[in-house]
């Protein structure tokens, strides 16, 4: 079979899986369930770096693959899949759609970046990542739940979410330094999910 199978890679796609089923939810307008399947995908990208460097014998091509596959769930769970949500949650305007595209586009734009950058990085050193240059698109599975969680409190989910869309977006692009999370950031990321978790389920 064509592609590399093992292990490393099966959060990755886990990603895209719920990626799919946030979509397949949205269109049928079961918004608080997508919305999970989104904070869902962030968690499962969180992690899945984690896993592939657990494999210590991974040959170059298998480490390029997983920069490759790695990115290309990320455009369809926080490129493709935000934007699809937001057309379903009430931005169908031809305005909020210059939104929607401009995010995609970004979400591609940071991504193949990347990518590039990633790859030299690994050539010249073996050091972990410490920054990131832009927002990681992942962050907007942590980010956009956040119009769901608060939408009785400050605006109405659309006008929100839109926002925090077009936010978020200028953010991939924005050369500046995100430092990565480490330990005690998972953790702090940890509760925000959990609170974002039961904000959605409870307040449906």
């Amino acid at each position: 079979m064509i592609g590399y199978y093992s292990y490393t890679v099966i959060l990755t796609y886990l990603s895209l899986v719920f990626a799919m089923a946030g979509i397949h939810l949205s269109f049928n307008g079961l918004y608080q369930w997508a919305f999970i399947c989104l904070i869902m995908c962030g968690i499962c990208d969180t992690f899945d770096g984690m896993v592939a460097r657990s494999k210590k014998n991974r040959t170059d091509e298998e480490k390029r693959f997983g920069i490759q596959i790695d990115s290309l769930c990320d455009l369809v769970a926080f490129g493709v899949f935000p934007s699809i949500l937001g057309y379903n949650v009430g931005l169908s305007s031809i305005g909020w759609l210059a939104i929607e595209i401009f995010y995609v586009l970004a979400a591609v734009i940071r991504l193949a970046y990347f990518n590039v950058k990633e790859e030299t990085r690994q050539k010249e050193t073996s050091e972990k990542r410490r920054y990131y240059q832009g927002l990681p698109v992942t962050t907007s599975s942590f980010i956009l739940p956040m119009a769901y969680a608060l939408r009785y409190i400050v605006f109405e989910l659309s006008y929100i979410y839109g926002a925090l869309m077009l936010v978020t977006g200028i953010l991939f692009i924005v050369d500046f330094k995100v430092p990565k999370v480490q330990s005690k950031g998972l953790v702090a990321l940890g509760i925000l999910v959990v609170v974002e978790l039961i904000q959605i389920v409870v307040m449906k």
